[in-house]
């Protein structure tokens, strides 16, 4: 009887992994399980487009979800641990689709010729008259000319074997693919017959795009003192520079409006607090107006002084002290901010037990206030410092990376930091797309802005505090 109970006892599960190793291991299988999920529903929206050619694309995230709800419970009877770590999937999903795909895509990018002209997409600007035989398998374009259908596609090899050709009928509403088995002349043979419900008037090639290696490296290298040098020294400068500034007015306003005997102390940190309650869109448009060099406010308010009007705007020089100026008007209320919560956090006693020493209030502020104000204000200077590296914004409201400046490139002038640099050489240059050469420049920002972050948590001892 004893031996019957013990044989028909469940199996007891291996323990889960404890510590790093048990979040490590668990995040891995969850992540196995999620891109098992995601490979099962792509490769069954590619069975289902070609059983229902009009299938919808949002197919794949259907079956992806359904791949999933099989698969979760396997990996529950395989791993049966993981049920508690179930809970970091919707996490993981978040990860993987806003983070990890962006990045992966973006590395992709940097080592292709991806661009508006170069997108992969049928080139419509280059579309041709073209027949189709009775058969519906040959297609010939008579408007060539001198040109051969084997030029024309671009093809990759002289028979254009496995190439694509791109097919319109009258309205051209709806390109549709074909695959090429071979062309002669202007003659076209496709692998197979065109759809019957298609009345084939046009056709054309696509733009595609492929792998370039280190070329867009190269070529920002190539021009590294007139662009990448120049926008990484003022990018750093106006980092450093606005962290120091705006830290220094928020922790002096901090400390005076923490001063419990200050009369009306409420109202004045009301009003300091308005412009980063103001959104920075409409701010910085009013001061591109007060700095204007002829109607600017700013420069007849000087002009009463007996001042020249200063170029705010117009000159490198001025530009970027107007950078600094604004983006303090914009950033000192948080250090503010910062700086009073900090301040309630220190003990009265402190301060009373001072006094009674006979310290003064200098003697107060350098031997008690700012020793403990370095602990809270380290990780907010740092990370005001990434924030201000990636501030696209400020510069693309006030200045636009102006004022031009010569012997640099026309997407790197003055004012451009290294992301409104890969902004212009993004959206603004070669067509206004490309994307391969901006990607490269996002690489590069990545590893310079990992190296930046690196030493300051050096310098601030952050490495050091983590191991204790």
């Amino acid at each position: 009887m004893t031996t019957t109970l013990s044989a028909r006892a469940p199996r007891r599960a291996a323990p889960a992994p404890q510590g790093t190793r048990g979040f490590l291991l668990a995040v891995l299988i969850l992540a196995a399980l999620l891109g098992a999920s995601a490979l099962l529903g792509w490769l069954l929206s590619l069975l289902t487009a070609q059983v229902v050619p009009g299938a919808p694309a949002y197919l794949i995230l259907v079956w992806s979800l359904l791949a999933l709800v099989v698969l979760a419970p396997l990996t529950y009877n395989t791993f049966p641990w993981i049920g508690s770590w179930f809970y970091l999937l919707p996490a993981l999903v978040f990860v993987l689709a806003f983070t990890v795909f962006p990045v992966i895509l973006t590395i992709n990018y940097a080592f292709t010729n991806y661009s508006g002209q170069n997108s992969g997409s049928p080139d419509s600007a280059a579309r041709t008259a073209a027949t189709l035989s009775a058969d519906r398998r040959v297609l010939t374009l008579p408007e060539l000319g001198e040109e051969t259908a084997a030029q024309f596609l671009r093809c990759k090899a002289p028979t254009c074997a496995g190439d694509t050709v791109v097919l319109y009928d009258e309205e051209a509403s709806t390109p549709v693919r074909q695959k090429v088995a071979s062309v002669e002349g202007n003659r076209v043979t496709l692998s197979a017959p065109v759809a019957e419900t298609l009345a084939v008037t046009e056709a054309t090639r696509i733009n595609r795009y492929g792998y370039v290696g280190l070329a867009n490296f190269q070529e920002i290298f190539s021009k590294a003192s007139r662009a990448l040098w120049p926008v990484f020294l003022w990018t750093v400068v106006f980092a450093f520079s606005t962290v120091v500034i705006n830290a220094l007015a928020g922790l002096i306003l901090g400390i005076l409006l923490y001063n419990k005997n200050l009369k009306g102390r409420n109202i004045y940190r009301t009003l300091l607090f308005l412009p980063w309650a103001i959104p920075a869109v409409i701010s910085v448009q009013m001061w591109v107006a007060l700095f204007n060099q002829q109607f600017g406010i700013v420069n007849k308010s000087l002009g009463l002084l007996g001042i020249v009007a200063i170029p705010w705007l117009n000159d490198p020089l001025w530009a970027k002290i107007s950078i600094l100026l604004v983006n303090l008007w914009l950033g000192f209320p948080y250090m503010m901010t910062a700086t009073i919560s900090a301040l309630s956090t220190i003990n009265d006693d402190l301060y009373e037990a001072a006094s009674i020493d006979g310290a003064s209030r200098w003697q107060q502020i350098t031997g008690i206030t700012l020793p403990l104000l370095r602990t809270s204000f380290t990780p907010i200077l740092l990370s005001g410092f990434a924030f201000n590296f990636n501030n696209f914004g400020i510069i693309y409201l006030l200045t636009a990376g102006g004022p031009a400046q010569e012997g640099r490139e026309s997407t790197a002038q003055s004012t451009d930091i290294l992301l409104s640099w890969g902004y212009n050489t993004a959206f603004v240059s070669s067509g206004g797309q490309n994307f391969a050469l901006a990607s490269a420049i996002a690489l590069i920002i990545f590893f310079l802005t990992l190296a930046i972050s690196v030493v300051n948590f050096k310098a601030a001892g952050v490495f050091e505090e983590a191991r204790k």
